[in-house]
């Protein structure tokens, strides 16, 4: 079990680190500023991800949730401090699940086609999906319990059931880890909770997520750690940690 201690922002408030050295870090972030044009929205920032951990990433519009992605995908650089990430996950081996344009729903496409999609940011591969990989894609459909959807039109299917198709396609880019930004935006509550049901299954079968969500109670009742930005201020620690701070205001108050 990672071991905690207490330290204090430039403001005052409380935020919890790590000193997780022994472990395998996915994602590490040490003293780092985050933002655009050398304008920091974090700062002094700690943070590190290891394999088979669940991290949700809580905090209002604006917070620095969204720039946190950008730097851990490689859109943008840090402005200052270390921002490392594990070897496989450089060359692209992560599963990204980003939010959904309307544009993007009507993706004329089949299922099979978008999950496939998932390999093509593989270095060094052919134009053409091998063998291994339709199989793969498959096994990714079959894992999820939407096999069936393989033939149909991406564009025809539910809210639930295109997210489901996502997170097999973000499945055929992982290796260790997905990063989902708000993977339940605009699913009705059965769809939502299949969603959390399958990466329930996913993390207990190994797989390291990172989760962008304002679903603060199910955040706190799936994650092993929370990440909560606010205001420039922040608290990364376990589950229990974060209840008994005062970020947890907003879970305490039912929002």
């Amino acid at each position: 079990m990672a071991q905690w201690t207490w330290h204090l922002s430039e403001s005052g408030k409380a935020r919890h680190m790590s000193d997780r050295d022994k472990e395998k870090y996915l994602i590490y972030c040490k003293d780092a500023a985050l933002g655009y044009d050398s304008q920091p929205i974090l700062e002094h920032f700690d943070f590190q991800v290891s394999a088979g951990e669940y991290v949700c990433v809580v905090g209002e519009n604006g917070s620095g949730k969204s720039t946190l992605l950008k730097t851990i995908l490689g859109l943008i650089h840090p402005i200052s401090g270390t921002v490392q990430l594990e070897e496989s996950i450089r060359r692209g081996a992560v599963g990204y699940l980003p939010q959904q344009t309307q544009v993007q729903r009507q993706f004329p496409a089949s299922v099979m086609e978008v999950v496939l999609s998932g390999f093509l940011n593989q270095p060094g591969r052919s134009p053409f999906f091998r063998k291994e990989e339709k199989k793969n894609a498959v096994q990714q459909l079959k894992r999820l319990g939407i096999e069936s959807l393989k033939n149909q039109c991406y564009a025809n299917l539910s809210g639930g059931q295109q997210q489901r198709v996502l997170l097999a396609r973000a499945l055929c880019a992982a290796s260790e880890i997905l990063v989902l930004d708000e993977p339940v935006t605009g699913l009705d509550p059965m769809a939502a909770e299949t969603m959390y049901e399958n990466l329930r299954m996913l993390h207990r079968d190994g797989m390291a997520i990172m989760m962008v969500t304002h679903d603060i109670r199910s955040a706190v009742s799936q994650a092993d750690y929370i990440l909560h930005l606010n205001n420039g201020d922040y608290f990364f620690g376990t589950v229990e940690a974060y209840l008994d701070s005062e970020f947890s205001d907003l879970f305490s108050q039912g929002k």
